[in-house]
């Protein structure tokens, strides 16, 4: 046999090496990098919009986008653009920024459990409305070949319904068993295929009744509390890689050659590492040269930037002020304070993993009553008829009327009503029993700097100086990244006072600014540079040549919300705690301001998850409110815990409500909201309760048939769903 071939153009030897050539120059050029930046500051569409502007404006950037939820920007860049570029950049333009390691990122990644769940609802509510149409004719009278021939089309639809849409309650069922234990899955599972099976046995023998549609509806309405009860956990992620993520993935490591970029794991005790300003510590270490400040307000909750000099010991997570530093590593990796601390997150957080919500509580209860029941109707109905048919069809009857459809939808039907309520209110609620915890709160504890204060410190006396050293300060302050130098200007620049002119300012690292004005010396910094006095308030110190110093000095400014929160939480009968790293008398200072009776300062993260595990062991339910990486034990360890939507991501992943607003005061509508969803759950119970005490022995006594159990067990889901809406 002859093939006709196409004939094809000759190729040319320089034709066909050209895109293999190609091919290898792509493969040799450099890859685009991916950045990943953290923005915990931002709070609006205008801060997203900002910050992407900010970034695809730059050179080398090709793309940006900012997730709000997550706070985070992730950039497509040249090879040659680095995080620091884009950190520097955005500080810049008044976005606070960290960079995050991508690789340690991987619990973020997309929702493929929901994605899956929802998949198999929509298959399971399709099949179960066209069987439902089908079923329609049965009911209506049809008889003889017409209805086998409905039963069987049925069948066809629900056999792969089945097998595809109800696979995670039957491998849930199947991991319990193999376990040697019951959970609520197990009779879902066996009612559904005990369902399935007796429904092809009585269609093969040309029977009346069918439970096609019974199977496909309890299906359905099992996936919906299983998809609702998945939506309320969906944004729940592991708050010990949050911490590691943290780390910088790259570092200068200087040799004697010079500086080199090296990933962090290459990195050895011994090491001098440089670390610029605006830099975040990747290790533990001791300043071998270079004068700063240190940021650490993240990690201890101080609010007074730390002066840091050849000698002093640094911790992994402090941001590097005003200069560039170099540190001999004392720990790095795993050994490092900040990996400490994930540790101690990640045993809190598997001690809170011990709670028992309401639903499994139920199950323990549920479950095996169910099973009894309905081997005792098979038993019992075959000792009396002697029918297998008849048996197995009632025990059947019984499984899905008393299905847990309502226990499935009593808990996350409540669950999502009230965290629709409360995200309106500006909370989102991020763990599926953290309502049911928070309505058994009695005590609070919050930390200071970040939560029950906005984070930036607030002029006090700016009445105190003349216009015209308001205006040199202004001058010096204007170049500086400081957080009082930065408070200092947005305070200033209110009062419509224009910066005066000061030449030759330089910014002294460590000590503060200094320049030239009319022929005199000016300087605004520390105390013990400037020639200040003692104080035990936060102050920068402004001298004007050799005329006395004199100080700005600086209180925590108040988040608002929060002095009335603590009013109504007092009032209500609730014990509150207040916690801070920030030294004694500021602590003190602020307790008195918002009339808090119980302070603890000077408190190291170790420190607040002891206390926090103290109050729990006697016999108190936490509430803990914190913002910073030092909080985040303490938050994974409490009864249950919220932080701002301003915290730093570790802080907000290891709490279970996050405040989106910047008021307190909605915290206290979520302690009534939770203790009103309680209320509601409880009552949910008792209709299912009722439902089974009315319709089991209906069932018992084979009084039910495939339409009257699909009919009730529908009813009973929808009577729990509507009263779950009360909420809203």
């Amino acid at each position: 046999m002859t093939v006709a071939m196409r004939p094809s153009p000759s190729a040319c030897p320089a034709c066909s090496a050209a895109p293999a050539a190609e091919a290898l120059a792509q493969a040799a050029a450099p890859q685009d990098v991916n950045i990943v930046l953290s923005l915990p500051s931002i709070h609006c569409a205008t801060c997203i919009s900002g910050v992407e502007r900010t970034l695809t404006a730059t050179p080398g950037v090709k793309g940006a986008r900012v997730n709000l939820t997550l706070k985070r920007a992730q950039i497509d860049a040249a090879p040659d653009v680095t995080a620091d570029d884009m950190v520097r950049i955005l500080q810049g333009a008044g976005f606070e920024a960290h960079e995050l390691d991508a690789t340690a990122l991987r619990a973020t990644q997309t929702d493929k459990a929901g994605r899956d769940l929802l998949m198999r609802l929509a298959v399971a509510g399709f099949a179960a409305m066209n069987v439902m149409l089908l079923s329609v004719a049965v009911w209506s009278g049809a008889d003889g070949p017409t209805r086998d021939m409905f039963h069987w089309i049925s069948a066809a639809i629900a056999l792969p319904t089945v097998a595809f849409s109800a696979q995670p309650f039957f491998k849930h069922a199947w991991t319990a068993l193999r376990a040697g234990r019951l959970n609520m899955d197990v009779p879902i599972s066996l009612a559904i295929a005990l369902a399935v099976v007796t429904s092809v046995w009585e269609t093969s023998l040309s029977g009346e009744h069918a439970y096609f549609d019974a199977a496909l509806t309890l299906t359905f309405f099992l996936l919906a509390g299983r998809y609702l009860d998945h939506r309320t956990r969906a944004a729940a992620r592991s708050a010990a890689e949050e911490l590691a993520a943290l780390e910088v993935p790259r570092v200068a490591r200087i040799t004697q050659d010079g500086e080199e970029q090296v990933a962090l794991s290459a990195l050895v005790v011994g090491d001098l590492i440089r670390v610029r300003p605006g830099g975040r510590m990747p290790v533990d270490g001791e300043i071998t040269d270079g004068h700063s400040e240190l940021d650490r307000s993240l990690l201890t909750g101080e609010t007074r930037p730390v002066y840091a000099g050849p000698g002093q010991i640094v911790s992994a997570g402090e941001v590097n002020l005003t200069g560039p530093l170099t540190i001999r590593a004392s720990a790095v990796g795993r050994d490092t304070s900040l990996h400490r601390m994930a540790d101690l997150v990640a045993i809190a957080e598997s001690g809170r993993s011990r709670y028992t919500s309401l639903a499994d509580k139920a199950a323990k209860l549920y479950a095996p009553g169910v099973h009894i029941l309905s081997a005792l109707a098979f038993v019992g109905w075959y000792l009396y008829t002697f029918d297998l048919r008849t048996a197995l069809n009632i025990a059947a009857a019984v499984l899905i009327i008393t299905c847990p459809c309502a226990l499935g939808l009593a808990v996350p039907a409540v669950t999502t009503a009230a965290s629709g309520r409360l995200f309106r209110k500006g909370l989102l609620v991020k763990d599926a029993t953290a309502l049911e915890r928070l309505a058994q709160v009695d005590t609070v504890v919050f930390d200071k700097t970040g939560t029950l204060t906005a984070g930036t410190p607030e002029v006090t006396n700016l009445g105190d100086h003349s216009r015209r050293d308001l205006g040199i300060a202004f001058a010096l302050a204007e170049g500086s990244s400081h957080p009082l130098s930065q408070s200092l200007v947005k305070a200033i620049g209110a009062l419509d006072v224009k910066p005066e002119q000061v030449t030759n300012i330089t910014e002294v690292p460590g000590h503060g600014a200094q320049g030239e004005w009319q022929g005199k010396t000016v300087q605004l910094g520390r105390a013990s540079w400037v020639g200040g006095g003692e104080s035990h308030e936060t102050c920068a110190w402004l001298r004007v040549g050799e005329g006395e110093a004199a100080p700005f000095r600086f209180a925590d400014q108040i988040r608002d919300g929060a002095e009335a929160l603590v009013s109504k939480l007092q009032s209500d009968g609730y014990e509150v705690l207040l916690m801070s790293g920030d030294t004694t008398p500021a602590v003190e200072a602020f307790a008195d301001r918002l009339g808090i009776r119980k302070w603890i300062a000077e408190a190291l993260p170790e420190d607040k998850a002891a206390r926090v595990n103290d109050l729990t062991t006697g016999g108190a339910h936490v509430l803990m409110v914190g913002d910073g990486l030092n909080d985040t034990a303490a938050l994974a360890g409490a009864h249950v815990s919220i932080s701002p939507a301003s915290a730093l991501d570790a802080a907000r992943v290891a709490s279970d409500v996050v405040l989106l607003g910047n008021s307190l005061e909605p915290i206290a509508d979520a302690l009534g909201t939770a203790k009103t969803a309680i209320r509601r759950i409880r009552q949910n119970f008792t209709i299912a309760t009722w439902y089974n005490i009315i319709a089991v022995p209906l069932a018992v006594a084979g009084l039910c048939s495939p339409l009257i159990a699909a009919l009730a067990m529908s009813s009973s889901s929808i009577t729990v769903s509507l009263n779950a809406l009360r909420l809203k």
